[in-house]
């Protein structure tokens, strides 16, 4: 036998059944592992006479014979069978459809016959484990009762008194600390300054968009100011706006008259003077 062969007669195992072929002669297992390395063509099999040899295996055992490994040598039989026969289609050009099939399913059948053979490898592995698992135990932790009298005496330098303070000075809720705000100052913006303000560009420019009236705006605060003024403006209608397209600017024109300036300045007095009531 070749160092090849052995090598992998070592890796599958060596089964109890045994092979005599004139391109073969060991166990089965062995041979598959050939055929599955290629190091064996199995058109050169005679199958036949391998399934004869293993009926003779299994009339040999009398009752004793084993269910799952007769089982087992059918479906691989059946896959070497159907491997044989794609193999011995012609390799050279495919036309047909059929052919193209049939070279389909052959590979599909060596993919089978490895499959079996990485099942097989993966049982030993879970057997081997099963073996040496009861002969593992585990580590006990904590310390062993022969060393626990080696250890050194304790010795706390801290009075009962002391000890009792720390024990209280832990178990105290801490204070929570308090930052204050007085540091923290937004100038007000107001509503009835920015809606003038309004007022006043758009009776000079008639039409102004609203990206042009924030312009000057220095902060946020300015800019929701001034757009919280615009709404007023457009409920009292002193305002028009138009957006040509969606998402578009806003184009705002000037559309009221004095007396209508008048009460709006009087609703924001009124407005100004109740918030200061309320605080």
């Amino acid at each position: 036998m070749t160092t090849s062969a052995m090598s992998v007669d070592t890796e599958l195992g060596t089964g109890k059944f045994q092979v005599h072929l004139e391109e073969f002669d060991g166990p089965f297992d062995l041979l598959l592992g050939l055929i599955a390395r290629h190091k064996l063509e199995v058109t050169e099999l005679a199958l036949s006479q391998v399934t004869d040899e293993f009926l003779s295996y299994i009339r040999a055992q009398g009752i004793d014979w084993s269910l799952d490994e007769a089982s087992s040598f059918l479906v691989i039989a059946a896959t070497l069978l159907d491997l044989k026969t794609a193999r011995l289609l012609p390799s050279g050009e495919v036309e047909d459809e059929e052919d193209i099939a049939l070279l389909e399913v052959r590979d599909i059948l060596f993919a089978r016959l490895l499959q079996y053979r990485a099942y097989k490898q993966v049982s030993g592995v879970f057997r081997d484990i099963m073996e040496s698992t009861p002969k593992r135990y585990p580590r006990q932790a904590g310390l062993e009762p022969r060393l626990a009298n080696l250890l050194p005496e304790v010795v706390i330098g801290l009075s009962p008194v002391a000890f009792a303070t720390l024990a209280v000075k832990a178990l105290l809720p801490k204070q929570i600390q308090e930052v204050g705000t007085d540091h923290l100052h937004a100038p007000l913006v107001s509503v009835k300054e920015q809606a003038l303000f309004l007022i006043d560009q758009l009776k000079k420019h008639q039409n102004l968009t609203f990206q042009v009236l924030i312009q000057d705006c220095e902060t946020i605060g300015h800019v929701v100011a001034r757009f919280l003024a615009l709404l007023e403006l457009f409920k009292e209608q002193l305002v028009m706006f138009d957006q040509l397209e969606p998402m578009g600017p806003l184009h705002l024109r000037y559309i009221g008259t004095h007396d209508q300036e008048l009460n709006l300045i009087t609703e924001f007095d009124e407005v100004i003077k109740n918030e200061d009531a309320n605080e």
